[in-house]
């Protein structure tokens, strides 16, 4: 995670979105070094930001902001998809697998909780958001992952939060405890089950 964070900070501070973060696009060596691959959908940003398809992003790691139609967007993305991936690397299996779109967001709403004005100022305004989207309650995330720390917990937390504007930033996660004592070592090769067939739209 430290390294792949590490490349976001890189890729946003020099104003890139890589758009397309998901597992079959991170390459990693016997060493244990992790790539960032495929920048097919990458994009350069300004500030302020300027008007994007909504459609990027395998929907499987798509944030809930795309998923809504939003046409303005920035770093939040790449964030979101990479805490998608986090929590991918403990489960062994995708987090929130949705079928289509709205598929996609009931399988996030159903674990983080329908968000409201009150948990997401602004999500009104959204073209593809309504009221009438089934109301669901926050579950505790530890009834779906087995994290080691509160520490392990917070810093995925940190990436899946509903509003883009208040998810850390790829230079504020480098600086939590978490990451403090990452050490580079050798993965298991034999641990990676096998590729999962995401929705590729």
């Amino acid at each position: 995670m430290k390294q792949l964070i590490e490349a976001l900070a890189y890729l946003h501070s020099h104003r890139i979105l890589h758009r397309d973060l998901k597992p079959q696009n991170l390459l990693v060596d016997k060493e244990g070094h992790i790539k960032l691959a495929d920048f097919g959908l990458s994009r350069s940003f300004s500030l302020p930001t300027r008007t994007y398809t909504h459609e990027v992003v395998t929907v499987w790691y798509r944030a809930p902001e795309l998923l809504l139609g939003a046409r303005m967007y920035c770093t939040g993305i790449d964030i979101w998809s990479l805490g998608c991936v986090m929590a991918e690397m403990f489960t062994k299996r995708a987090i929130f697998p949705g079928d289509s779109e709205i598929d996609q967001l009931y399988k996030i709403f159903k674990i983080l909780g329908t968000p409201s004005e009150g948990v997401w100022e602004g999500i009104s305004h959204f073209p593809e958001y309504t009221k009438a989207f089934p109301k669901w309650n926050l579950i505790d995330m530890n009834e779906i992952i087995n994290f080691h720390s509160e520490e392990e917990e917070a810093f995925l937390m940190h990436m899946l939060v509903y509003n883009p504007s208040k998810r850390k930033t790829a230079k504020e996660l480098l600086k939590m405890n978490y990451l403090k004592g990452a050490k580079l070592t050798a993965p298991d090769m034999n641990a990676f089950p096998p590729e999962q067939e995401a929705d590729t739209e």
